[in-house]
């Protein structure tokens, strides 16, 4: 019964959210979404984000609704391009994004405190041969690059480092996909690495000439 209760104030929750919603996008007499509507989808950019519930890219950008086309999951991951046959959903949503939407720009959006990257460091609280497990293989690299530069950092500071790392490895992975190649080199479709610090409020992006994140700064 308790359950139930939760249950109802939470869809209660939602509605009032909705509710808010609605006033604010379909009662103009010409509303956002009656011009999406009409025009369909045409947003510039392709976020590749984290499920965390922290970091909402729209939220986080004060990003209006047809802006951004986001992908989120577990550590913001790109995996390599892949021809086997099977279920490849971050593999759609980008191809869907830059071949049929033809977006200018592809952002990988990495944060800090994220459980995915925290998980190569303490296993132990993960279920072995699960999906996260699995999943997190693709940012082997990543860690193996942060160990080597600091062998005996203690776990924040290797968490910190890998967060931003595996951006990198996210955009090495984008470049297998060949028709990201071909759309860098016919119409200057561009890849961005960027890290939100969600402790002090910083954002930072990564510079591919000197290697490193450099911070945004927003005066």
């Amino acid at each position: 019964m308790n359950q139930e209760r939760a249950l109802k104030k939470e869809i209660l929750r939602m509605v009032a959210g909705f509710r808010r919603f609605r006033e604010r996008f379909f009662t103009e007499e010409t509303s956002v979404y009656e011009r999406l509507a009409s025009s369909g989808q045409r947003p510039k950019t392709l976020m590749i984000a984290c499920s965390d519930s922290r970091v909402d890219p729209a939220i986080l950008f004060s990003s209006s609704p047809g802006d951004i086309f986001v992908v989120r999951n577990v550590a913001n991951l790109v995996p390599p391009f892949e021809s086997s046959i099977g279920f490849h959903g971050v593999s759609a949503a980008i191809e869907f994004a830059v071949v049929n939407l033809a977006v200018e720009n592809i952002v990988v959006l990495g944060h800090r405190q994220c459980g995915g990257i925290r998980s190569l460091f303490q296993p132990e609280n993960l279920k072995k041969g699960g999906f996260v497990a699995q999943w997190m293989t693709i940012a082997e690299e990543a860690k193996g690059k942060v160990l080597i530069k600091n062998p005996h950092g203690d776990v924040e500071t290797l968490c910190r480092d890998c967060e931003k790392e595996s951006i990198v490895t996210s955009l090495d992975n984008l470049r297998t996909f060949h028709f990201i190649d071909e759309a860098i080199k016919s119409r200057g479709l561009q890849l961005f690495g960027v890290y939100f610090d969600l402790e002090s409020g910083q954002l930072w992006h990564y510079d591919d000439v000197i290697g490193s994140f450099e911070e945004l700064t927003l005066s």
